[in-house]
């Protein structure tokens, strides 16, 4: 009998502990519902263990053959770069392994859902047809990423009933939380949800909600609520076996047509076919991850 190939859970990492203790927690879950696999599961940066940590650590109970899934909501440098090579480097370093890589989860339908649960949750007695959301993404030095946040808000939209869903970013890219809430004044909204694009809490997602509380004191005529974070919730689980199933069937491609490393998009020429280079993260708390002009992910779109 042929062993399925192992899971390998690729995390951001987070300052946070109860941000990355939910990360772990949920690797533990999908373990538990699928005895018959072996996952596990680690982080780019800055929370224990790193990718390359859980890589040895199926390696040393005889795993030869692995999927790995990027637990991200959507395709920055992180999906696009960091992970395959990190993925490469540990291909060096324990000869005889073979991994496929699937893709991140995207404005997965199953996703979209709970994210109209947490809108429900805070909404009350607001009727749909009075309700602006306001969806949070992470943000990205990645024009695609944040185009991606763009679409799962067109797609949030879409046949729910809302009176609009606007998209803000919380670092990296424009508009910011107070910006967001300030176009969807303009655009007419006195009632607004704001909803992080999250899986899980931490650094971040606590500022998308000190913001939003900071505006909110600051505009009393306008009635604000704060949604939770995506969580581990069953559709989360059962999409990360969608992925892992994917990946064993091959023919996985990022998105080539807007990527910064293959076209040329304007103020982003300088990164066009850029190599792809290991992305070294120490595990150290203070570690600060600068995305500045200087720092460039590489791109591997296949193996």
């Amino acid at each position: 009998m042929t062993t399925a190939p192992a899971l390998l859970v690729a995390g951001h990492g987070t300052r946070d502990d109860a941000g990355a203790e939910a990360f772990r927690d949920f690797v533990r879950e999908l373990g538990r519902r699928h005895p018959e696999l072996t996952v596990a599961g680690g982080f780019i940066e800055l929370s224990p263990p790193p990718l390359g940590e859980a890589v040895t650590e199926l390696v040393a109970q005889g795993v030869r053959r692995f999927a790995a899934v990027p637990l991200m909501l959507v395709s920055a440098g992180h999906a696009k770069g960091d992970i395959p090579a990190a993925l490469a480097r540990e291909k060096e370093r324990h000869p005889g392994i073979s991994y496929t890589y699937g893709r991140p989860l995207g404005p997965h339908p199953s996703l979209l859902a709970v994210l109209e649960r947490r809108v429900d949750e805070v909404r009350g007695d607001w009727a749909r047809e009075d309700v602006t959301v306001l969806l949070v993404g992470r943000g990205s030095t990645d024009p695609d990423a944040n185009a991606e946040v763009h679409k799962a808000a067109r797609l949030f939209w879409e046949g729910r009933g809302y009176a609009g869903v606007e998209t803000a970013f919380v670092s990296l890219a424009a508009p910011d939380v107070p910006g967001g809430l300030d176009r969807c004044v303009k655009l007419g909204a006195r009632r607004v949800i704001v909803l992080p694009y999250f899986l899980f809490t931490g650094i971040l997602p606590v500022r998308v909600r000190q913001q939003a509380e900071g505006w909110a004191d600051a505009h009393p005529e306008i009635e604000t609520r704060c949604a939770e974070v995506i969580g581990p919730e069953p559709e989360l689980l059962d999409l990360v076996m969608e992925r892992y199933r994917e990946a064993l069937k091959g023919d996985l491609r990022m998105n080539c047509d807007s990527c910064v490393y293959r076209i040329a998009l304007p103020g982003f020429e300088d990164k066009v076919g850029l190599p792809q280079q290991p992305h070294f993260h120490p595990d150290d708390d203070g570690h600060h991850h600068h995305h500045g002009a200087g720092h460039h992910h590489g791109h591997a779109h296949a193996h």
